[in-house]
């Protein structure tokens, strides 16, 4: 009998490899949700120091979400060309640059450049991660360490809250950031030493052709398609607009809380959505089978959860805030359940790009919502003294959380395998 020989000589060091690309780059993922989610515990220092406006609040975090959706655009045909090695080496410098010019601004002006450098600089994080995967490790394991790089990454939004609130009380707001620029510059070094696009024994793959944009187009007909992306437009646009930017003023200006107690605010809602994920997917996955009936009870009880916030009184005890912004954010979890929804509902040819339209989406709705937002506050954050001043925040979310809602309660739940 032949004796069969493994097609790459070498399996502990291509393991060791993917592993070590695997840690580095997963640093880098960390970063970029820290990135979006720093300017919350900073909020009070920013506008004191530049002078903004809680308009100007709003753009400045919105900044980094325009640039970074629109960035998924051209980010998969530059990847195919220059190698995604190369490519995430370049916008990890761009985004290095970012941090230390935001850190640097004297004006509205540079600290938003600054910002959109670091939409610029994230916007391969994820998704070049996701190709690294697919490259050096066995297909079947794909699902589960995309969903360990997710959850390791959501520790940027927690170091976002708490620990970035202690450490600007130490270095300020600006050291913080040139100490986290710091950081980045050597974690883009160490991937530039440590990440390689594809194991020697593999070849490069061929580049794709135009493919059938006129199935693409297809989607744009389908209700399923337009409710989904609507529905984590609003999920995620109003969540991570409270959590990077909206929940810091409303804490420190609305309930007078110090900057610290701020921040373990925010901790609570990042503690809620890192939670969330994994028990929502495994509510769909296992316990209940089903994508819609875990997702539109979800968009529900965050609908609930933010109007009562409108009617929170002066003296509310600080537990139950925590509470229920930890509640919030487990509310918030079943975001990645939408993309594994959409993916069952069109066919095999459309998969990748329907859940990139998808994720476009995704990113602008933290643009818009950060921005509009502010527009809704209007005038200085500082002004605003007690809740009530917040709740047009407060309605609004409510509302587009409850049209959501309707709208993903009337898409279909796709065939999975074994249902019949």
């Amino acid at each position: 009998m032949a004796r069969t020989t493994s097609p790459y000589p070498h399996a502990q060091a291509r393991l060791r490899r993917g592993w070590a690309i695997l840690a580095v780059t997963s640093l880098g993922f960390l970063l970029s949700l820290f990135y979006r989610v720093s300017t919350a515990v900073i909020s009070p220092q920013l506008a004191a120091e530049l002078s903004l406006t809680s308009a100007q609040l709003g753009s400045l975090a919105a900044a980094f979400f325009y640039v970074f959706a629109a960035s998924q655009i051209p980010l998969g045909w530059i990847m195919d060309r220059a190698g995604i090695r190369p490519t995430m080496t370049v916008l990890g410098l761009v985004g290095v640059a970012g941090a230390v010019l935001f850190g640097a601004a004297h004006t509205y002006q540079q600290a938003w450049l600054g910002r959109a450098l670091l939409g610029l600089g994230m916007s391969c994080n994820l998704m070049g991660i996701f190709a690294l995967l697919a490259a050096w490790f066995p297909a079947d394991r794909f699902a589960f360490l995309a969903g360990l790089v997710t959850a390791l990454g959501t520790l940027g939004n927690l170091a976002a809250a708490t620990p970035l609130a202690l450490l600007s009380q130490t270095l300020g707001w600006r050291g913080s950031f040139w100490a986290v620029a710091a950081l980045n510059l050597l974690q883009v070094a160490a991937m530039f030493l440590v990440v390689r696009d594809r194991p020697p024994d593999t070849p490069r793959p061929a580049a794709s052709g135009k493919g059938d944009w006129r199935q693409a187009l297809s989607l744009f007909a389908s209700y399923h398609y337009w409710a989904i992306s609507l529905s984590t437009f609003v999920r995620y646009g109003f969540f991570v607009a409270l959590q990077g930017l909206w929940a810091g003023p409303f804490l420190v200006y609305g309930l007078g809380l110090d900057p610290v107690q701020a921040g373990n605010g925010i901790l609570c809602l990042g503690l809620g959505i890192m939670l969330g994920m994994p028990f929502m997917g495994r509510l769909s996955d296992r316990w209940l089978g089903t994508r819609r009936g875990v997702i539109w009870p979800s968009l529900a009880l965050m609908g609930l959860l933010v109007l009562g916030m409108a009617f929170w009184p002066q003296g509310i005890p600080l537990w139950l805030v925590y509470a229920w912004l930890f509640i919030l954010g487990f509310a918030a979890g079943p975001g990645q359940i939408m993309y594994a929804h959409i993916k069952e509902l069109v066919p095999g040819t459309l998969t990748a790009r329907a859940m990139t339209w998808v994720n476009l989406f995704t990113m602008l709705g933290g643009a818009v919502f950060s921005q509009l937002l502010g527009w809704v506050i209007g005038g200085e954050p500082a002004s605003l003294h007690g809740p009530a001043g917040f709740r047009p925040v407060w309605f609004l979310g409510a509302g587009c959380l409850f049209l959501v809602t309707i709208l993903y309660y009337l898409t279909r739940e796709p065939q999975r395998p074994g249902q019949k």
